[in-house]
């Protein structure tokens, strides 16, 4: 996402008058790069979906190069992650009205009735229609790419576009794939009143089951956005708030996504730079997740587990082939162990209390554990 300039000199009034224009020249240029690209793409491109793929490759290759966690440092020294991604996602939200503003005045009543709610079909028997809507679409989904990206070097969390594994993450986490409900939940938080039922329609068909298919997301895009055209009578406003608040969404749902990875991430590093026992920490901790009722391991405590076995390995050269292979984790081996070995071991217990509350309340189970590991320290 480029940055606007800032003017260091002028006073409040002229720096707000200069940081829109700032931003809306900044707006400017990159809307004119979109309507290059899509001059680029076929009717056939804008049929099938595969406008995604290029665009996901256009957006982020070259991106990706300049923007890492020093090109934050340079700009933001000092400030704290959290501070860095709100003003991020802001400028993004601004970004977004003001394209929304330039581009609904293009969008007419003829438009509308012509593309109609197919969305993904249409356009190609359109041209001009199809290149209205889809510099738009094409603008907001890389400006959404890119924070999401963003968020992730500010937090810390290491994605590979180049990596089909990890690309797809990002284009689920920055569109809200499958994670319509997630932008749903903190919509009455953040939307006024009267745009809310607008951006619930507009996530309302947002889950896909297609694997990592992008010319199924480019269809999927498309329709969806179609929903800006069709409210082309109501006036430029609304068609401004609607790209605002998506992306702001967007944006507070990336933070939630990689701020939680980034918190269960330092956790683990901290766990294990307290732990005197490293390799028993590790048993430790997989009985106290192992501990759940119906034995489903969640997400975070999947994240924790795979980042613990990574700093112990990097921070004390313990790689334990035994865990690694256990499929049946069997409690008597761990107290076994437990028992067996002498002395302090509070950092244990310790590791054990803070794996517990990683994916949020303890359970009964995981009391039980958190309480015969207790007993069997104080003994020892």
């Amino acid at each position: 996402m480029t940055d606007a300039p800032i003017d260091a000199t002028a006073t409040d009034t002229d720096a707000d008058e200069a940081d829109e224009a700032a931003d809306r020249k900044v707006v400017e240029q990159e809307q004119a790069e979109i309507k290059d690209f899509v001059k680029g793409l076929s009717a056939d491109d804008i049929k099938s979906g595969n406008w995604f793929t290029k665009l996901a490759a256009h957006a982020m290759n070259a991106y990706t190069e300049k923007v890492d966690w020093q090109y934050f440092q340079d700009r933001y020294a000092g400030v704290p992650a959290d501070a860095i991604v709100d003003q991020r996602i802001k400028m993004a939200a601004r970004y977004a009205a003001l394209e929304g503003g330039l581009s609904a005045g293009a969008y007419t009543a003829t438009v509308a009735t012509t593309i109609g709610s197919l969305g993904g079909a249409s356009p190609a028997t359109v041209p001009a229609a199809a290149a209205t809507l889809m510099a738009d679409v094409a603008f907001i989904t890389r400006l959404q790419l890119r924070l999401a990206y963003d968020i992730s070097v500010l937090y810390r969390v290491p994605v590979d576009v180049h990596d089909p594994d990890d690309l797809w993450k990002l284009i689920r986490v920055a569109l809200t794939i499958k994670s319509g409900e997630a932008a749903n939940k903190i919509t009455a938080k953040v939307v006024p009143p009267l745009v809310r039922p607008l951006v619930k329609r507009f996530y309302s068909k947002s889950v896909l089951a297609a694997g990592k298919a992008l010319p199924v997301v480019g269809k999927h895009l498309l329709q969806r956005n179609v929903i800006k055209i069709g409210i082309p009578l109501v006036g430029v406003p609304l068609a401004v708030l609607l790209n605002r608040y998506t992306t702001l969404l967007a944006g507070r749902h990336a933070q939630a996504v990689f701020r939680n990875k980034a918190r269960v991430i330092e956790l683990a590093e901290g766990i294990s730079e307290r732990s005197r026992h490293p390799e028993l920490m590790l048993w430790v901790a997989w009985l106290v997740i192992r501990a759940k009722e119906n034995a489903k391991i969640a997400d975070d405590e999947a994240l924790l587990m795979r980042h613990l076995v990574r700093v112990v390995r990097e921070r004390h050269e313990v790689v334990d082939e035994q865990l690694a292979h256990v499929v049946d984790l069997d409690p008597a081996e761990v107290w076994k162990r437990v028992d067996a070995e002498p002395g302090d071991l509070s950092d244990v217990l310790d590791a054990a209390e803070r794996v517990a509350t990683v994916d949020g309340d303890v359970t009964s189970r995981e009391k039980a554990v958190l309480k015969e590991l207790r007993e069997r320290c104080r003994r020892g």
